[in-house]
């Protein structure tokens, strides 16, 4: 349920729209003029304000605008017995959600348009707290020479929209660069979508990355929005981009050099207007070579080219990255945070990481669940 704000200056107005709301089980509070409410909005949280227009003091547009430049998030429903068109256009123009006239047509409109809010309220804050796990799990652990260097990269390049090529071993955290780059761009307002090319077979990639018009092909029994249309705005990462058949490579190309696609079994061709990173283990000029990948696409896609160093060139780095993990897994189990000693730390140091950082990470996880409360150099010996 909500805390809910009435403005009006008409009493029985505010007790009508009580009664509705505190019916629903909703929290109210009441505002006689736009004075009350700012001091009531600066002091207090509401999920939703229901203000009306005329008011003494501080009218209702006037009001919205204060909030607003205060960086108040509160929405408002606007309510008004004075309604035009115009008047509704503009306070909306102003920032609120919804307009509605005086006198009420129906209660169910009111509670309509109040759940529409409170829903958008919980959408944004889910929004929000995903946001921040996307963050923490896309945080560059490391203060080595070699990561520095990527993070530093990552600082100039972000803010552009140049193409960036990542290039590594698997598990060394080329997603990770990938996430940060976008994060950090002009961008991150907008959606990065992640496209696997290893994971999808050569005959469905091209409709994954430009969608497909319903009767296209036997399965294509409705219209499907590509990867490329679905990053409008924003930034579309191509991880394994090496494994990309030949016609897709081709497509791709295109769209790069024209900021243009076409759905398969479609004619029209749509703008789009998204920045490419791609990502791959594989040596793109040996791949080159062989004919496996174009070499016009490979220097479309290589204005930047970040590398991305093994776990063995940086394991300076194993303190600081088990130590997240141990943070990171006891929050995720809901466990106690397990210690690990010097010993441990340096016997990881010593192995040779094929797997990277995820091979770390796994073997972290299974050094927690069959160790003791501290981690020993026996625990790795025997669980690595």
């Amino acid at each position: 349920m909500g805390k809910i704000l009435v403005v009006d200056d008409m009493a029985a107005i505010r007790t009508s729209l009580r009664e509705i709301l505190e019916e629903e089980k909703h929290e109210v509070d009441e505002a006689k003029d736009g004075e009350e409410a700012l001091k009531k909005l600066q002091s207090e949280y509401f999920d939703v304000a229901f203000c009306d227009i005329k008011m003494p003091k501080i009218d209702g547009i006037e009001l919205l605008e204060r909030v607003k430049k205060e960086g108040i998030g509160t929405p408002f429903i606007m309510i008004s017995a004075h309604g035009t068109k115009e008047t509704a256009l503009e306070s909306i123009k102003r920032g609120a959600y919804f307009f509605i006239q005086k006198p009420f047509e129906s209660i169910e409109t009111i509670l309509i348009h109040l759940r529409n809010v409170l829903e958008r309220n919980s959408l944004r804050e889910e929004n929000r707290t995903l946001k921040k796990k996307i963050s923490k799990d896309s945080e560059m652990v490391g203060e080595s020479p070699a990561i520095i260097q990527v993070k530093e990269m990552i600082e100039k390049v972000a803010p552009t929209d140049a193409r960036v090529l990542i290039t590594g071993p698997n598990g060394s955290g080329k997603e990770l660069v990938a996430r940060q780059l976008h994060e950090k761009s002009k961008r991150s307002e907008k959606t990065l979508i992640e496209v696997n090319c290893a994971a999808i077979p050569s005959e469905l990639i091209e409709s994954e990355l430009f969608g497909h018009e319903k009767g296209s092909f036997t399965s294509a029994i409705k219209q499907r929005i590509g990867k490329f249309e679905q990053a409008e705005g924003g930034t579309l990462f191509l991880d394994e981009i090496g494994d990309m058949s030949l016609s897709a490579q081709a497509k791709v190309l295109r769209a790069l050099q024209e900021s243009k696609i076409t759905r398969v079994g479609g004619e029209k061709e749509i703008l789009v207007n998204v920045r490419v990173l791609a990502a791959t283990n594989k040596d793109l000029k040996k791949e080159i070579s062989e004919g496996k990948f174009r070499e016009d696409l490979y220097h479309r896609l290589s204005v930047i080219v970040v590398k991305v160093p093994s776990l063995n060139e940086r394991i300076e780095d194993i303190p600081l990255l088990v130590e997240k993990f141990l943070n990171d897994l006891a929050e995720e189990q809901g466990s106690k945070k397990k210690k690990i000693d010097a010993k441990a730390i340096s016997a990881l140091q010593q192995h040779q990481w094929t797997g990277n950082i995820r091979e770390l990470r796994n073997v972290v996880e299974r050094l927690i669940i069959m160790s003791a409360e501290t981690i020993t150099e026996e625990d790795v010996k025997k669980y690595l």
